[in-house]
């Protein structure tokens, strides 16, 4: 119990962390972050319940005020406004990230790839786009083609949490709590 629950503050430590890196905005309101870098790792080396709650974790910190969130944004306003969608849906992400990787048996870094693209991207994408279609008031379609320009820094970030994974699955390869459960 003790281990898992260092864990989720550790991983939610350093998802919070990776906050702090300047944001890019290629979309107003919508930044290029490297969190999501965090969900998918959680996703990977948490698994999916250890991972969802370490971004839950995260996100209540943030909530309650600490800036922690990409750009030192903290509160309430981020969870209303054009992000909103993305921030919660980044529970789901990690949790299909960890759900894939647990149950993987092919090559390690393929499934971690796999997971974390699936998790990051395919499940992440379409609730933060149809958030913020209807925040911005402007069509699915047009959002879903304006999102399409973060697809390969988030594919990028899928294969580094990928090789990430992977090191850590060979240095420390009971640290990689997602694969210990299967």
């Amino acid at each position: 119990m003790e281990r898992n629950l260092t864990y989720i503050a550790l991983m939610a430590a350093f998802t919070a962390v990776l906050g702090f890196i300047p944001k890019i905005d290629l979309i107003p309101g919508v930044p290029i972050s490297l969190q999501l870098l965090g969900v998918m790792l959680c996703g990977l080396v948490l698994g999916a319940q250890r991972g969802a709650l370490a971004v839950i974790l995260v996100l209540v910190v943030a909530a309650v005020g600490m800036p922690i969130l990409t750009g030192a944004r903290g509160g309430i306003a981020p969870f209303l406004g054009a992000t909103g969608g993305f921030l919660f849906a980044y529970i789901l992400a990690a949790f299909v990230t960890g759900f894939i990787f647990e149950r993987w048996k092919g090559d390690l870094i393929v499934g971690a790839v796999i997971a974390a693209f699936v998790g990051g991207v395919v499940v992440l994408y379409p609730i933060g786009i149809v958030w913020l279609a209807v925040y911005l008031e402007k069509p699915i379609l047009v959002m879903t083609q304006s999102m399409l320009v973060f697809i390969p820094v988030d594919v990028a970030k899928a294969v580094v949490a990928g090789l990430i994974a992977t090191q850590i699955s060979k240095a420390r390869p009971a640290a990689l709590l997602s694969r210990q459960d299967s």
